[in-house]
């Protein structure tokens, strides 16, 4: 279990620097009182061991805050005497041995889940999935975004360390492998959601078996002049439906889809995409967009404009979320098992924890289908 795995303790940290407990303590809570030499030797020193500040150790140590007063702003200043330092095993702030309010511990622990956009409905449907297999074992999610950003991801995993959780299951932006051992290293299982590894245990989707049923129902609605919708940045899974598609096209004897990159994977980004579509020369009669999102803004963008969908121009997107059978011409699309792709990963963080170090990395592949509507 985490609780078993050594941690470095503030008192190293005060001995390497050659300070009190109390100077480290103060360069944590109250760095403007210490001096800057002393502060950069301590910092120095945090950095050379590894030192990661328990959060919940110092919460706890602290005690319970005073009840707000109705309409009262609640301030977290971070000060304290020093004994709320992080210091000892972190066993106090270990989510695995967290209090219950009848003074019992239960092994109940917390999982991070970060997504790229929880605006999209498919990420939130992933990390909805993912908590719905965390609760029923017992257990909590914190959803986080990281907003296609690689710095606030790094950011975001900083803090799910600092605070001692459990796991970390993560539509990754920029991690890398080193940074995965890093956070293996402080005790945590990390999953990778839709993400083609072997490093780490991933959960993901067959999405170039996703971009081949795309434009083999397409060639079978009698389209020939095929075109790629995406957005930037194009995550892998896009990359691997446009590479699908295309392999299809090709093998059909057609040319190579041309590819419509857009600013982003929005509604408003697909009604630009038809706009470009309708100066394409010649026009489209088939149009696969990366997701459904792009798919409803192109189709009632073409639907205002007059085009008929799909006599004029047949299109495809991709995720089934709720809001494509409710679009101006209801959507036909590829449907991603969203909520059993996060419970998948949830598991294989639970059977990292619970396997210790006899884990092996799994890879889970799920098959998305095709739904057949009004757009194609």
């Amino acid at each position: 279990m985490r609780s078993e795995l050594p941690q470095t303790s503030i008192r190293e940290v005060a001995k390497r620097a050659g300070v009190s407990v109390g100077t480290v303590s103060n360069v944590l809570n109250r760095p403007d009182l210490v001096a800057e030499a002393t502060r950069d030797r301590v910092r120095a020193a945090i950095d050379e061991l590894g030192f990661v500040r328990n959060e919940s150790a110092r919460r706890l140590r602290q005690g319970p805050r005073p009840a707000a007063r109705p309409g009262a702003a609640t301030a977290v200043d971070g000060s304290g005497d020093g004994s709320g330092d992080g210091s000892g095993d972190g066993s106090a702030g270990d989510p695995a041995r967290r209090a219950s309010p009848t003074g019992r511990r239960e092994n109940r622990l917390a999982f991070g889940v970060i997504v790229e956009d929880l605006t999209n409905p498919y990420a939130s449907d992933v990390a909805r999935g993912a908590e719905l297999a965390l609760n029923e074992a017992g257990h909590d999610a914190l959803w986080i975004s990281s907003d296609h950003s690689s710095v606030k991801e790094r950011r975001s995993l900083d803090l799910l360390e600092e605070h001692r959780v459990a796991g970390a299951l993560i539509i990754p932006v920029g991690l890398g492998p080193r940074r995965i051992a890093e956070l293996r290293a402080a005790g945590l299982s990390v999953v990778l959601i839709d993400r083609d590894v072997t490093d780490a245990c991933t959960a993901r989707v067959d999405h170039v078996a996703g971009g081949e049923i795309a434009a083999a129902h397409l060639l079978g609605a009698g389209c020939t002049r095929v075109t790629f919708v995406t957005g930037r940045p194009e995550p892998d899974p896009c990359v691997h439906r446009r590479d699908g598609a295309s392999r299809t096209l090709v093998e059909a004897g057609l040319d190579e889809p041309p590819v419509l990159v857009q600013e982003a994977l929005s509604i408003t980004e697909g009604r630009a995409a038809a706009q470009r579509i309708l100066a394409m020369s010649p026009r489209p009669d088939g149009v696969f967009c990366a997701n459904d999102l792009l798919a409803i803004g192109l189709i009632n963008e073409l639907t205002r404009l007059g085009v008929r969908v799909p006599a004029d121009i047949a299109v495809i997107g991709y995720d089934d979320i709720e809001l494509a059978a409710s679009a101006a011409v209801p959507i036909t699309t590829i449907r991603q098992p969203r909520r059993e792709l996060g419970w998948e990963a949830a598991e294989l963080a639970l059977a990292e924890i619970r396997e210790g170090s006899s884990h092996q990395h799994r890879q889970v592949v799920l098959r998305p289908e095709l739904v057949v509507r009004d757009s194609a």
